[in-house]
């Protein structure tokens, strides 16, 4: 007689942990799948892998900004950067052309298998669902409603309203103010470790989507839950 499998345990949050009523998403590379653009690099004539070192630059210089008292949009400093980067570059087309194809690539994203699935059951639990990305709430409108999940979000927020980039405190308490929530019924879900820290930081709790099972860096504050994909998420709020 064959042994029955095991079944899969459910994860559960730790027993310190409040449920929250409100979910804020971080948007770029959390739920929507990036990795497309290194094609519009090359479609353009430029190093595919040159699409991760813009990326991080990019926020980079928002962050540095935010540092320094400014700010400017996502797109505006995308598009500056790629003038940059892509100058001296053999490319197939002219350089304003080529930095027109490569940000348009943002409105032809599509999000991470997990995302419609984990989003409708997040959904189905009665919890605020809302966005909060340093690049545009239009970039995010588009990709949910190809998706046919953008009714699931009860606001689309971007930096580009509160004047700092994430992870400044301000960015946070701008996204806080307008849900008119407390920072201890709402949760950050992000793939990226600094987003955690901030939002940490300010009084959030914190849900690392950890998709690469990469190893959390030491120098920032953990997140209260880690999960690979959103429908373990769900689970652990159920």
């Amino acid at each position: 007689m064959a042994a029955q499998e095991e079944a899969t345990p459910v994860p559960s949050a730790p027993e310190a942990m409040r449920r929250p009523s409100l979910v804020l998403f971080d948007v770029n590379e959390t739920l929507s799948d990036m990795s497309v653009m290194g094609q519009r690099f090359a479609d353009v004539g430029a190093p595919s892998q040159l699409a991760v070192t813009w990326f991080a630059s990019l926020l980079r210089d928002g962050f540095a900004l935010t540092a320094a008292g400014a700010s400017a949009s996502f797109a505006e400093l995308g598009s500056g950067l790629l003038g940059v980067q892509l100058a001296g570059l053999s490319l197939d087309r002219g350089l304003t052309a080529a930095v027109e194809h490569i940000m348009d690539g943002f409105t032809s994203l599509e999000l991470h298998p997990d995302v419609v699935p984990g989003i409708a059951a997040l959904a189905d639990l009665g919890l605020r669902l809302v966005t909060l990305s340093n690049g545009s709430a239009s970039v995010a409108a588009g990709l949910f409603e190809r998706a046919g999940i953008k009714d699931r979000f009860e606001q689309l927020l971007s930096v580009e309203d509160a004047g700092v980039w994430k992870p400044a405190p301000g960015s946070y308490r701008y996204a806080l103010d307008r849900c008119e929530v407390k920072a201890s019924e709402t949760m950050l879900v992000a793939v990226h470790p600094w987003d955690i820290d901030g939002a940490s930081r300010a009084g959030l709790t914190t849900a690392w989507l950890n998709r690469t099972g990469s190893p959390y860096p030491g120098y920032f504050r953990r997140a209260d839950v880690e999960v690979e994909a959103l429908g373990p998420l769900a689970q652990i709020l159920t």
